[in-house]
């Protein structure tokens, strides 16, 4: 095997992982949060707790993406169209990975946490 054909693999496995990583996390998540419901009949804090823990799969799944796609893209002859598709591409994936970060922790980035652990959006 040549060194593309070996990138390329290397490349599709973390996109694979990526995938995974988000499939078992969404079916876990559910899986915790509807146990929580038989349990307790009703669950808020679980609701969102299954919800950030759905939010944690994506991310990490997004991020194995973007290095997939990042090295795939290293294989292949780099021409403006295929690095200006990558760049998209991140593009997208750095901004659903912003914004899930911010649906997950209610606070933006460059905000600390209160002393109760909550913040809010302001």
């Amino acid at each position: 095997m040549d060194i593309d054909g070996a990138v390329d693999v290397v490349g599709g496995t973390i996109e694979g992982l990526g995938i995974a990583v988000i499939v078992v996390g969404v079916i876990a998540s559910l899986a915790r949060y509807g146990a929580s419901l038989v349990r307790e009949g009703t669950a808020t804090d679980d609701y969102r707790a299954a919800r950030q823990s759905i939010g944690r799969s994506i991310l990490l799944g997004l991020e194995l993406l973007v290095a997939g796609d990042i090295i795939r893209t290293v294989v292949v002859d780099p021409t403006f169209t295929s690095v200006g598709v990558l760049a998209a591409i991140v593009a997208i994936r750095t901004f659903l990975s912003f914004t899930l970060e911010v649906e997950i922790t209610s606070r933006w980035p460059w905000q600390a946490a209160n002393d109760t652990g909550d913040a809010t959006l302001s």
